[in-house]
């Protein structure tokens, strides 16, 4: 049965009680699995690779030794061996390759839209994603946050240790989610939690009932109207303990109200990423300095340099690159020949601008991370997988696949603010560590099938023989 006509992968219309309760029953279930059978203080991985994504470097053989959830030595096994107390547990990898756990800097976790048929999509304004967005909204909170549980333990088991989820949850999902998660009471990956995106009147979506649009607006954006109010938006995120503030720049929005949001967050020790796809948002947003742009589609070069020249990064999300659309829609709706030919047209166009795109990211020196931007439902596939699929796709566009690991890994480690944290095997570290089988600077195609997941000392996944 197509998901049209029997809901989606999360919640499926009949028996939605009974599933949701089972949901949360099974996360509960995984959460305390995690905790009873992964943690131990005094923990020693072993493997026969250790790919160093800062260096390009390989230790061969590896041992990682690990106490209270953090890194503290690295090296060859018969150095790092010595060194660990008698009840130690160790972990051995065999010949797999270990990695630092993997990073999706713009995600959704609270999304999974389903693309409308054709003429669907043809009767509204951004028919593509408002339908499915409103729908989220409009439905109830607790099915929502589960819904983002499941997807935020699926980013986890795919190798994804920390995650940046910008906007469409609700008022305080990610920020709740996060905190679940922190706590033990979930399994899933860090989170940074922007709340609610600030946006200008108008950016997402048009000609809501009256007397239902502000009510609705409110549930998933703060509005920008003036620099009073952009300062006050961002107040109200920081009153919900977000993590980052997420921004559409559009035509509307002007420099003074950017800037405005930006100087508050800053105040309020907040990174601020800016969604721009435009030459014209692109430019707004770093004449306001913003900490990140997300997207950047249309970036000129001229533009690459001031960003270079004032360190903001440029966020890449490679989603609806090579074939994306009818990889997501061809299973569930019927396409027209007409249809198909021109999203096939489209897809070629496209492709070649990314891989040019990416090309000149690359020679201008600007600071680069990348993000799945996953929001939509991808048949066949969990959340963390069609996020893997994702990103691996920058090698397609030209990417050498170390740059491809770096914008997952250290990239975006700096670009979050958490590099003391993240994003390499390093002392002092969180113990966030993913492994596979094979090499995967020869083969990006690796990351997409990560066979070990440890985050924090805490053994997710392990498809690898250990003992």
């Amino acid at each position: 049965m197509s998901n049209l006509a029997g809901g989606n992968r999360f919640f499926p219309n009949r028996g939605a009680p009974a599933r949701i309760f089972l949901v949360f029953v099974v996360l509960l279930f995984a959460a305390e699995r995690v905790t009873a059978e992964a943690r131990a203080s005094n923990i020693l991985v072993k493997a026969g690779r250790l790919f160093d994504p800062r260096t390009g470097n390989v230790l061969s053989p590896a041992a990682v030794l690990i106490e209270n959830g953090k890194i503290k030595e690295i090296g060859p096994p018969s150095q790092v061996q010595p060194h660990s107390p008698d009840n130690v547990k160790t972990i051995d990898l065999g010949t797999a390759t270990l990695l630092p756990g993997l990073i999706d800097s713009h995600t959704h976790l609270f999304l999974d839209i389903i693309v409308p048929p054709e003429l669907e999509q043809q009767h509204h304004f951004n028919g593509l994603f408002a339908p499915g967005m409103l729908l989220a909204i409009i439905e109830s909170p607790s099915k929502r946050v589960l819904m983002g549980a499941q997807s935020a333990h699926e980013d986890l088991e795919s190798g994804f240790t920390t995650v940046r989820n910008l906007g469409h949850s609700g008022i305080d999902g990610d920020t709740e989610l996060r905190d679940g998660i922190n706590g033990g009471r979930v399994p899933g990956p860090r989170i940074l939690a922007s709340g609610r995106k600030l946006i200008t009147r108008g950016s997402y979506v048009q000609n809501l009932n009256p007397d239902l649009s502000e009510a609705i607006l409110q549930q998933e954006f703060l509005l920008i109207d003036g620099a009073d109010q952009a300062r006050q938006a961002v107040r109200r995120n920081a009153f919900q303990n977000v993590d980052v503030i997420k921004v559409t720049a559009d035509e509307n929005l002007t420099v003074a109200e950017l800037t405005a949001v930006i100087e508050e967050a800053h105040r309020e020790h907040l990174k601020v990423a800016v969604h721009a796809v435009d030459k014209v948002s692109i430019q707004t947003a770093i004449d306001a300095r913003a900490d990140s742009v997300e997207h950047g589609n249309e970036v000129t070069d001229a533009q690459l340099k001031q960003m270079r020249d004032k360190g903001i990064f440029l966020d890449l999300t490679p989603t609806f690159n090579d074939g994306f659309y009818l990889k997501i829609t061809e299973p569930s709706i019927v396409i027209s020949p007409t249809s198909r030919a021109d999203a096939a047209s489209r897809n070629a166009r496209r492709k070649q601008s990314y891989d040019q795109l990416v090309q000149r990211v690359l020679k201008s020196g600007v600071k680069f991370a990348a993000g799945s931007d996953m929001c939509w439902f991808y048949p066949g596939k969990s959340r963390g997988q069609a996020s893997a699929a994702t990103l691996v796709k920058l090698r397609d566009a030209g990417m050498p696949p170390l740059d491809v690991i770096r914008s997952i890994t250290t990239n975006a480690a700096e670009m979050l603010g958490w590099q003391d944290r993240v994003g390499a095997v390093e002392p002092g570290k969180f113990a966030d560590l993913v492994a596979v089988a094979g090499d995967p600077v020869a083969d990006i195609g690796e990351l997409e099938r990560v066979r070990f997941v440890m985050k924090g000392g805490d053994v997710v996944r392990n498809d690898l023989t250990s003992h």
